[in-house]
């Protein structure tokens, strides 16, 4: 069994339906210039998971929306400027996040929803 103060330093976020999932060093993962340091967003790229971010990472869109099925507490706090840009994605949920935004400080599960991925299949 693992002791959770074991992971404290060490987070995992999992993205659905994909089932895959990342851990990291809190505070030494490479900022990959998209989003926030160690949002969601900069997980995903530094793992190599594709989570679309047609606006670069900046807020200005609603391309990375993720709902969050469990740890919500596991990341930051919702600032004005996502909560205007997030109510207007596509299947808004009261557990919705933009994965540029979201800044991952432990364990966290996060859903892609069905229309975002779509969209990258047939964009990729």
């Amino acid at each position: 069994m693992t002791d959770a103060r074991y992971n404290r330093g060490v987070p995992k976020v999992t993205f659905l339906p994909a089932d895959e999932s990342f851990e990291f060093e809190a505070g030494k993962l490479p900022y990959k210039g998209h989003g926030r340091p160690e949002s969601l967003l900069d997980v995903a790229m530094n793992f190599g998971f594709h989570l679309e971010h047609a606006c670069g990472g900046s807020c200005a869109c609603t391309t990375c929306h993720v709902v969050v099925k469990q740890g919500a507490t596991n990341l930051s706090e919702m600032d004005d400027d996502e909560m205007d840009r997030v109510e207007q994605a596509a299947d808004y949920q009261l557990m919705s996040r933009l994965g540029c935004q979201a800044v991952v400080t432990g364990d966290v599960t996060v859903h892609i929803p069905d229309w975002n991925r779509n969209y990258v299949s047939e964009g990729h």
